[in-house]
């Protein structure tokens, strides 16, 4: 079974979308290869569900981190290398000379080009090779190589360059036709998997690398899975991955206190802490690194979010039953036992304050109920928190605070205990001058 996450969730945290420079994706996709960009396209798409998997994957990241290196190949480089493995070549040494004469006679004839193709195909992948064997000098130079995660790939680079044909072809800088052809068919043919197989581990090694980047950049930490028979998240010093100064807040759920039930005035920051949670489970979950300073989590079936919830023209949807949709289809899921991180912004927004009140105060008890999940509900209608505060014990209660400076309202985005009672909509309103221009 995969990690479930569904577009409303993708699009609320924001974390798809190569063209999105806002996105998680585009905060990480600083690759240099057009295949390391496809890489980590499925890696954020396929989000791991096994413990040894994603510390294997993160282990991975954590080297380059403390190991860092340039990498000297980019995109032009390996995608010529691979148009040429992917055309491949005839089976046997004389065909693939005889097409390369065909060739070089058209070349001589009519000016075709496909010798020139041929050519190029030699060279890039010559050139590719040797830039890998400048990377493997970097490489070893760290040491650790029995458990570096570049082992496969150094493996691989040295059954390519042991083999003597090429290693003699390597350093003939003029080549007849025959020694073109030669290349073509030991490249292409009989070096061709390995030649594959080492371009998918330098697309492997490109992400590993531009993640542990950009992991230094921001000062993200590993997030740590580990095994338990309770579930648990604890994350430490926790932000938005997209701001470099983000207030951190602490955050902890477990079986004994698996929701927490989040007030505070438009404004204080209860979206953004909310978002900076469901993008840190997530990415945890694919073993990258996260914006905490630390965190530590049990495997998750998945996660689902309520944040931008539209109505639905087409269906006749207003925004109350579009939200109404929304937690029953979340409740679906939770009655099958599974493990979910739900995050849930001001519930019941779309209807009346009374009905709010009555199913916001339903919903978030039921759901607490289910202790193998983890729940954030923040909602305006705080009387919801205080008759939750008389009934359940799983429910923690936190909120986040405004300073009045004057009439000037203030936000320190740190979490505090608790239920607030700030009440700033009036001020605010006024502060903008709106009655009087009216």
């Amino acid at each position: 079974m995969s990690f479930i996450a569904d577009q409303q969730t993708l699009g609320d945290l924001a974390l798809l979308g190569k063209f999105n420079p806002g996105s998680v994706f585009s905060l990480f996709n600083k690759v240099r290869t057009r295949g390391g960009e496809k890489m980590l396209d499925a890696m954020f798409l396929h989000p791991l569900q096994d413990t040894a998997a994603i510390n294997a994957r993160s282990d991975g990241f954590k080297y380059f981190h403390q190991h860092p290196v340039s990498l000297p190949f980019g995109g032009d480089c390996t995608e010529q290398v691979e148009a040429f493995l992917d055309e491949g070549c005839a089976g046997s040494y004389p065909a693939v000379l005889w097409q390369v004469f065909r060739k070089k006679l058209a070349a001589t004839l009519v000016k075709g080009e496909e010798l020139e193709g041929v050519i190029n195909g030699v060279k890039s992948c010559t050139a590719f090779l040797e830039k890998c064997k400048s990377l493997l000098s970097q490489l070893e130079a760290g040491g650790a190589g029995e458990k570096a995660p570049w082992k496969n790939w150094v493996l691989t680079l040295k059954k390519i360059l042991d083999n003597d044909r090429l290693s003699r072809a390597m350093y003939n800088h003029t080549i007849s036709i025959t020694g073109l052809a030669g290349l073509q068919h030991l490249l292409a043919h009989t070096l061709q998997e390995p030649m594959k197989e080492l371009l998918r581990l330098s697309y492997e090694m490109d992400v590993q690398v531009t993640v542990a980047e950009v992991a230094r950049a921001k000062k993200f930490a590993f997030a740590e899975a580990i095994e338990n028979d309770t579930s648990i998240i604890e994350m430490k010093g926790l932000r938005h991955p997209a701001l470099d100064h983000g207030v951190p807040n602490d955050l902890q759920f477990n079986e004994a206190n698996n929701t927490l039930f989040l007030t505070g005035a438009n404004m204080a920051g209860k979206s953004t802490l909310m978002k900076s949670s469901g993008i840190a489970v997530y990415l945890a979950h694919m073993g990258f690194p996260v914006a905490c300073s630390a965190m530590r989590f049990t495997v998750m079936d998945g996660i689902y979010s309520s944040v931008n919830v539209p109505d639905d023209l087409n269906s006749g949807y207003s925004h109350f039953y579009a939200e109404v949709l929304r937690v029953k289809k979340v409740a679906e899921e939770v009655c099958q036992n599974k493990k979910l991180f739900v995050i849930f912004d001001e519930l019941f927004k779309g209807t009346n304050v009374k009905d709010a009140y009555d199913a916001t105060l339903a919903v978030t008890a039921a759901f607490a109920s289910f202790r193998n999940s983890f729940f954030i509900i923040s909602t305006h209608i705080i009387e919801v928190g205080d008759e939750l505060n008389k009934k359940d014990d799983s429910i923690r209660f936190s909120f986040l605070p405004t300073v009045m400076e004057g009439n000037i309202p203030k936000y320190t985005y740190r979490l505090q205990p608790g239920i607030t009672e700030d009440r700033q909509g009036m001020i605010i309103l006024e502060n903008e001058g709106i009655l009087k221009m009216l």
